[in-house]
């Protein structure tokens, strides 16, 4: 079961919502809120894996709220205003309604995060890792397999995530945090505060730099072991 939580300023729009929800076999709702600053108060006590969410509300906007939130759930946003689509899916949100909803979009909605919920729990028999993972980047929940990943490159608020593959690297609204806590450490190796590289790809290593194919990444000077447990030097 998704446990899920219904936030919306409009006595309607939530009475709507909630109903929608209990048509969902796979959805139990645990509480719907008014407003942001209610829904914090739930989430003090209660454990939430998706959240409904209207964006205008008095006090704090929906986005905002998301922000204020350091361990996410997922979000669904359900807004009358089409103009904040872009931010939405920038602050990684599972998928954007349009009010009104239709009940066949808004399963549509429910089912996509009820297969990336199951993703990121399911493990196989024998208790392994998956061997991949889903990110939100074009508009889309896209895999990516470990295997495929050469290197990642940190900016600001978005990485670029360069793939054998493909010549066009992914971009994602992600942190390296978030990244790094997600792929294996025994395939993967932080050099620097910017940039985290595929052990299977370095082709060659200095004293400040490894290699994948021709392309020089810098090692920080916080990451030097890291160098050492690749080589087996000191």
């Amino acid at each position: 079961m998704l446990k899920c939580l219904a936030i919306d300023d409009e006595p309607l729009a939530l009475e709507l919502l909630e109903d929608n929800i209990s048509k969902v076999p796979y959805l139990q709702l645990v509480a719907s809120c008014n407003n942001p600053i209610e829904a914090m108060q739930t989430l003090q006590h209660e454990q939430v894996d998706l959240i409904f969410l209207d964006i205008q509300m008095p006090g704090l906007t929906g986005l905002q709220f998301i922000q204020t939130i350091q361990e996410k759930p997922m979000f669904i946003l359900i807004t009358a205003y089409e103009k904040y689509a872009l931010e939405g899916f920038n602050l990684d949100v599972v998928d954007y309604l349009v009010k009104p909803v239709a009940l066949e979009r808004f399963i549509k909605a429910c089912n996509k995060a009820w297969e990336l919920y199951q993703l990121k729990t399911k493990k196989n028999i024998a208790g392994e890792q998956p061997s991949y993972f889903f990110i939100n980047a074009d508009y889309s929940l896209i895999k990516v397999v470990f295997t495929d990943i050469m290197w990642i490159e940190g900016f600001k608020d978005y990485l670029k995530i360069h793939l054998k593959s493909t010549n066009k690297p992914l971009v994602a609204r992600l942190t390296m945090k978030s990244i790094e806590e997600q792929l294996p450490a025994s395939m993967f190796a932080r050099v620097q505060k910017s940039f985290i590289v595929s052990k299977e790809y370095i082709t060659a290593i200095r004293k400040n730099s490894v290699f994948i194919n021709d392309v020089e990444i810098p090692v920080g000077d916080n990451y030097k072991d890291v160098i050492s447990s690749l080589t087996g030097k000191h």
